[in-house]
């Protein structure tokens, strides 16, 4: 009888050791957030008199707590029609962000592709752009992606780039854009 009793309290010893290892396991494990939106975006091109405005999409991996990724596009446009004068790029790169309630603001470091539409030549019959040319560019960026519902983040980003090449000394376009993303939880 006495083998009996401790054999049964060893096992509800094993048993609940077990359970109670069971209830530390966290009960939800993501491998990240990842939000994708659009922008729009108001320029100042380094090239053009006049500010320019455009617009673009991003998606951001936030792999862990505080990094993650980003990848974007922007397409930015001369409001003069005869000037046809446009700066488009494509950029990915890190970025660290930090959670304040709704807030969460960030900053990132891009490098990329920019591609510029040179203004027409005017002794040209056909009236075309002189170059479409692209250049390597890299960026860097501040944030802040406000959490308006569960999975709606509204965003307002002010972004400084560096094109390599453009002749004679770089563009140096800065970028303020305001958007919204869908956040998949």
């Amino acid at each position: 009888m006495r083998r009996l009793k401790l054999a049964l309290l060893v096992f509800v010893i094993g048993v609940t050791g077990c359970r109670l290892n069971a209830q530390a396991l966290p009960t939800a494990t993501a491998a990240g957030v990842l939000q994708i939106g659009g922008t729009f975006n108001y320029a100042d091109s380094d090239y053009a008199p006049e500010k320019i405005k455009g617009g673009g999409f991003y998606a951001t991996f936030d792999f862990k707590y505080h990094f993650g990724i980003e990848g974007e596009f922007h397409q930015v446009n001369d409001p003069e029609p005869t000037v046809a004068i446009y700066e488009r790029t494509y950029e990915i790169g890190p970025r660290y962000v930090r959670h304040y309630g709704r807030l969460d603001p960030y900053v990132k470091v891009m490098y990329g592709r920019g591609v510029f539409n040179y203004p027409p030549v005017f002794d040209d019959p056909k009236g075309g752009a002189a170059a479409n040319l692209a250049y390597n560019l890299a960026a860097v960026g501040v944030g802040v992606d406000y959490r308006l519902l569960r999975s709606v983040n509204v965003r307002v980003e002010y972004e400084s780039q560096r094109w390599f090449g453009f002749p004679p000394n770089g563009l140096t376009p800065s970028l303020l854009g305001i958007g919204a993303a869908y956040r998949f939880h």
